[in-house]
């Protein structure tokens, strides 16, 4: 990680190895420190239009998201799931950390690529558009209406429009709230115990037994409710602890 942060822009390329008289790729590791922000999105996204990519059919699209890095580049952080056969697709609402969109920043760039799924994995590029995190949040308007746009279509039509168009339909954002936020808003944790006193655990005079009381050292029982105990009691404001048993036999 050092090494990492240490090197120009926080980024370190490593060639891969291991087949002989053979380029196997290169490996880049970029590291940015990450925000507080705990917000989470929920969106849902419908397109218009798409080019038609396969030839017996119209189109299989989905979405690929992209956050911008400190460096230029682009890492996916979010796929869609794939709409088969049309070419106006509307996919299905997902969840995403803004702090995984954007990393915390409204303005930061978030690139979308469509493509047409096929079953061998070389999907077609239908297009892409740019957007940010501010931008969404505005929700469903006439801001939020993407053309989807294909650069090497657009190099050789001149008549060349776009491939489609993608629109926002909803926009939600809510707190990721933590666990500390709930004990800070009030929320106690209590701790009741129910103890198995049947003869399935063995005889408590013998060893065996889980109920066995050793003068020197506590018993399965007794060290989990230790365990347990003494973390629960700070969460709890009276400290008393209901403890219940069944299946004894009373003298």
């Amino acid at each position: 990680l050092g090494e990492i942060i240490g090197s120009a822009a926080s980024r370190v390329e490593r060639s891969l190895t291991g087949v002989p008289g053979k380029k196997c790729g290169t490996l880049i590791l970029s590291a940015e420190e990450l925000s507080n922000c705990r917000d989470i999105a929920t969106m849902q996204l419908c397109a218009n239009k798409l080019d038609k990519k396969d030839f017996f059919g119209k189109s299989d699209p989905f979405l690929v998201f992209y956050r911008s890095n400190e460096d230029g580049t682009f890492t996916i952080c979010h796929k869609t799931e794939v709409v088969k056969n049309t070419l106006n697709p509307v996919w299905q609402p997902f969840t995403i950390p803004v702090r995984a969109l954007c990393n915390g920043d409204y303005d930061r760039t978030v690139k979308v690529d469509v493509y047409d799924w096929d079953r061998d994995g070389s999907h077609d590029f239908i297009g892409e558009y740019t957007t940010s995190y501010r931008e969404l949040s505005r929700g469903q308007s006439q801001f939020n209406v993407y053309e989807v746009l294909n650069p090497k279509k657009r190099g050789k039509k001149k008549k060349y429009v776009n491939s489609g168009t993608v629109t926002l339909l909803s926009f939600k954002v809510e707190s990721d709230f933590t666990f500390v936020d709930y004990i800070k808003g009030g929320t106690q944790l209590n701790f009741t115990v129910a103890i198995d006193f049947t003869a399935s655990n063995g005889n408590p005079s013998q060893p065996t037994s889980l109920h066995y009381l050793n003068p020197y050292q506590m018993n399965a029982y007794a060290m989990a409710l230790k365990a347990v105990g003494e973390i629960i009691q700070d969460y709890d404001s009276d400290k008393l602890f209901p403890a219940l048993g069944f299946g004894a036999k009373i003298p």
